[in-house]
C-alpha cells in the first residue's frame, strides 16, 4: 500500500531472527517458489515482522517479495472505513479480494513471472494497478489480518497479540480513530482471527518469541 509507514523497532527483528532459524533450511530446500503469510490483528506488528523477516531473507541471499493485504481490499481505506461506519456486519473477510491474492501466489509458484496486482494510494483514497516482475524473486511474503487462510502458503506465521495488547502500537501509528465504534470492529476482527491460529507453522508469541505452532513440520 502506498503511503504505509512502518515503525520497526528490535521486537520486530527479533522476532524476525528467530523465524528464519525454523524456515531457512526449508526454503533453501524448496524446488520452486516459497510462500510465508505473516498475520495477526491489528497494530500486532504484522508489516513490520514481513519487513523485517524479508531483510534476514536477503542476509542469506534469499531474495523476496511482500505482497500487502491491504492492497486486496475490495473498496480503497476510506471508503471501506465509510462502508463500516454504515454497517458493522461490513467487517470481515468478505472485505477483502483474497481468492484474487491467492491466486496470484499460486500463478507465480506454477512459473508466471510477470503479474499486474493491485496497489493502493492511502492518501487518495484509490485502488490502481502495479507490473510486478517476481522472476529472480526465491520467496513470496504475503503479511495482513487474514492470510493464514490462504490456500497456497507453505508456511503460516501468527502473530498472538489480540486488540488489547496493540492499543499502544495502535496510538502510535495512529492510522484510524481509536473511539469505542472501532474496538467493536477489532472484537469483531479478534472472533475471526483468533481461529487461524490453529493452523499456523509459527507462532510470534507476546513477548516476540518465534515458537512452533500446531502444523509445523
Amino acid at each position: 500500500m502506498q503511503g504505509d509507514v512502518l515503525i520497526i523497532n528490535e521486537n520486530h527483528k527479533k522476532a524476525a531472527r528467530q523465524t528464519i532459524l525454523f524456515i531457512l533450511d526449508k526454503i533453501k530446500a524448496a524446488t520452486n517458489k516459497f510462500a510465508i503469510t505473516v498475520a495477526g490483528e491489528s497494530g500486532a506488528g504484522k508489516s513490520e515482522i514481513a519487513a523485517s523477516i524479508s531483510k534476514e531473507l536477503e542476509k542469506n541471499n534469499i531474495t523476496n517479495f511482500i505482497f500487502q493485504q491491504d492492497d486486496y481490499f475490495i473498496y480503497p481505506p476510506k471508503t471501506n472505513s465509510q462502508l463500516r461506519l454504515k454497517d458493522i456486519n461490513h467487517v470481515g473477510i468478505s472485505e477483502v479480494k483474497l481468492d484474487l491474492l491467492d491466486d496470484e501466489i499460486q500463478m507465480v509458484k506454477n512459473g508466471q513471472t510477470l503479474i499486474e496486482k493491485p496497489l493502493v494510494i492511502f492518501e487518495e483514497d484509490r485502488i490502481a494497478k502495479e507490473a510486478v516482475e517476481l522472476k529472480d524473486k526465491d520467496v513470496l511474503i504475503a503479511e495482513g489480518t487474514y492470510t493464514t487462510a490462504l490456500k497456497n502458503a507453505d508456511i503460516r506465521i501468527f502473530i498472538d497479540r489480540n486488540h488489547q495488547d496493540t492499543k499502544a502500537s495502535r496510538l502510535e501509528r495512529n492510522r484510524e480513530k481509536q473511539d469505542e465504534y472501532l474496538e467493536k470492529i477489532l472484537l469483531i476482527e479478534h472472533n475471526i482471527i483468533s481461529k487461524h491460529k490453529a493452523l499456523a507453522d509459527i507462532i510470534i508469541t507476546k513477548e516476540y518469541n518465534a515458537i512452533k505452532g500446531g502444523k509445523y513440520e
